[in-house]
């Protein structure tokens, strides 16, 4: 994943090409997770996300022909954020219009009504995942770049939570060790995450 992070926008460009199957997987696996979490966190189940993901994935190949990046127009997350919405709309209106009991039916006023109140969060809750992404990519780079072991120390100590003396009794490391890498790699990971801000679409 690390070689595409820099050059996000020219792997838009390179979408155009239907037969890049190289670009497409390398777009699938950079977009997909934060397509699904926002379709999750929508109230989807985990299959109909998981179709979320690849309507979307359709609907921005059937449309990348004519698609220009022009950041003065507008952002691309923005742009995708639109076509994820519409995607998980449709799978909401489908699953409302569905009786809830035999003879039974949706008015119109509460069919109408469920759909938009969720899409006017969605550009909170898309902003939010994609802090997120941002973040879970950030630390991909920095994982990379690190001892395993200082990685582990830090994985343990800031991500899990895990108590400093539980992290130094379990590695076998003193309490020095884990503060001074706690300290280094999340100044690397702060700018890994103010670098993909500046190259974010």
């Amino acid at each position: 994943m690390e070689h595409i992070l820099p050059t996000r926008q020219s792997l838009l460009s390179r979408l155009k090409d239907w037969n890049d199957q190289d670009s497409w997987r390398d777009f699938f696996e950079l977009y997909w997770r934060l397509i699904f979490d926002v379709a999750r966190k929508s109230g989807l189940s985990e299959a109909d996300a998981q179709d979320v993901v690849q309507e979307t994935i359709v609907a921005v190949a059937q449309q990348m022909p004519e698609f220009r990046y022009d950041p003065t127009r507008g952002r691309f997350k923005s742009w995708l954020c639109q076509i994820t919405r519409r995607r998980i709309a449709d799978r909401l209106r489908k699953h409302y219009r569905e009786p809830k009991s035999p003879g039974e039916a949706a008015s119109d006023a509460a069919l109408e009504s469920l759909p938009d109140t969720t899409l006017a969060s969605m550009e909170s809750l898309w902003e939010q995942e994609w802090r997120q992404h941002l973040y879970q990519l950030a630390l991909e780079r920095v994982k990379r770049n690190v001892r395993p072991e200082h990685f582990q120390i830090f994985d343990l100590y800031v991500t899990q939570g895990w108590p400093v003396t539980q992290v130094a009794k379990a590695l076998g490391v003193s309490l020095a060790l884990i503060y001074v890498t706690r300290h280094r790699i999340g100044l690397q990971l702060r700018q890994e995450i103010k670098r993909l801000r500046a190259e974010d679409l």
